[in-house]
């Protein structure tokens, strides 16, 4: 399936904005982007296995929460990370 990733987290994907990965949960898909790209999960994932608050991940069109929500094949999967400044 195809990951969007955002602009701050392309030096990890030398500068790809779209990949390639696989899995059955969104889980299984950022653990494959990890084994692809080591260091680009912790980015989005904190130390008790829940999204960053700063970051959304939606499955096509539809915003989730956890990371235990399932996959298809053909899902894109969209990350999305907040602006921050002042």
């Amino acid at each position: 399936m195809k990951v969007h990733i955002p602009n701050p987290l392309q030096s990890y994907t030398k500068n790809i904005k779209a990949v390639e990965s696989f899995g059955s949960t969104i889980e299984e898909v950022l653990n494959n982007l990890e084994i692809q790209f080591p260091g680009i999960k912790f980015r989005m994932i904190n130390e008790q296995d829940e999204i960053r608050k700063h970051i959304r991940i939606f499955i096509n069109q539809n915003l989730i929460d956890t990371l235990d929500v399932p996959v298809l094949d053909n899902d894109e999967i969209h990350i999305i990370t907040a602006l921050s400044g002042g």
